[in-house]
């Protein structure tokens, strides 16, 4: 029967070691949906970054709905973004879904973040700047499709009756 050399479990050892000097980065990861699209931000300190699958927020398409999904900078300004660097991840829905849901995702990691790292006033003061505006931003719509039944082409119109 073999056992593990002595220089293997030396080496795990030292790598659990690494992994406790690293220092913690002040981050949170919150979720924004609508309808069958889910966004995932990830902010953190850093330089007022906000990417979309890898990509700047400026380039979002369709472009007539870009300013949705700036919405909550625009709401409470540069200056709260300028020392957070957002990444979101979506995926699931259709285009116009996908930006509702990036911009609920990006609201509440602001919030979220200056819970945990800033201070409970300031939390307070962007939530209810958000929720005067648009409930949705923090609030997710529970509005989802109704599903198809028999004896019709949808969830609620049916075949056509024929009496003859």
């Amino acid at each position: 029967r073999r056992t593990a050399s002595p220089c293997l479990y030396r080496s795990i050892a030292s790598a659990s070691n690494k992994i406790s000097t690293m220092p913690a980065t002040q981050s949170v990861q919150v979720f924004g949906k609508k309808k069958l699209a889910t966004a995932v931000a990830f902010a953190k300190q850093g330089r007022g970054l906000i990417k979309v699958n890898g990509q700047p927020i400026e380039n979002i398409e369709p472009e007539s709905l870009r300013l949705k999904a700036f919405e909550p900078v625009l709401i409470l300004g540069q200056d709260k973004f300028s020392n957070l660097d957002i990444r979101v991840r979506v995926k699931g829905g259709g285009i116009t879904s996908q930006i509702y849901a990036i911009r609920a995702a990006i609201a509440k990691s602001v919030v979220a973040y200056h819970a945990k790292y800033v201070d409970e006033s300031s939390k307070n003061e962007l939530k209810n700047a958000l929720l005067a505006y648009d409930r949705n931003l923090l609030v997710s719509d529970p509005r989802r499709c109704e599903p198809k039944k028999y004896g019709g082409p949808s969830a609620r119109s049916r075949y056509q009756k024929s009496y003859r």
